[in-house]
């Protein structure tokens, strides 16, 4: 849990934001025949990058402690109902269900076993022959 371990070159180990595509060529693209004097594309490609860097790097200064410290309290929230709440629940649920299907198995069997047994038997006597004409 110390910040020592944390790997400032990848930063994205698990690929959660692949989605997120926010280079200027994925954002700016001038096609055949609509191309902007050089100096005003390559000017347009600095201001772009440079105000991107500054706008993310001001927005996660006054505002990634703040939702680290949110979704950290949520997600230890959720492991807390998910180990504390939510799996005893569910255990609980399957000792109650495996008594009430060993209850429901036993009347099944008593009622409707015999009864089909019986209809076994009467239909098991009876043949079915094809006669061609």
């Amino acid at each position: 849990m110390v910040a020592e371990n944390v790997d400032l070159l990848n930063r994205d180990p698990n690929n959660l934001n692949d989605q997120i595509q926010v280079m200027f060529d994925d954002v700016i693209g001038e096609p055949e025949g609509a191309h902007s004097i050089d100096c005003v594309f390559k000017l347009a490609y600095t201001c772009y990058n440079l105000c991107k860097a500054l706008a993310y790097k001001i927005t996660t200064c006054l505002y990634g402690c703040p939702l680290a410290i949110f979704w950290g309290c949520l997600f230890a929230g959720i492991a807390f109902c998910h180990i504390w709440l939510c799996t005893p629940t569910f255990k609980v649920l399957a000792l109650n269900c495996s008594l009430c299907r060993k209850c429901f198995t036993m009347c099944v069997d008593c009622i409707y076993g015999p009864l089909c047994e019986t209809y076994a038997l009467c239909f098991s006597r009876i043949r079915v022959t094809n006669a061609s004409e």
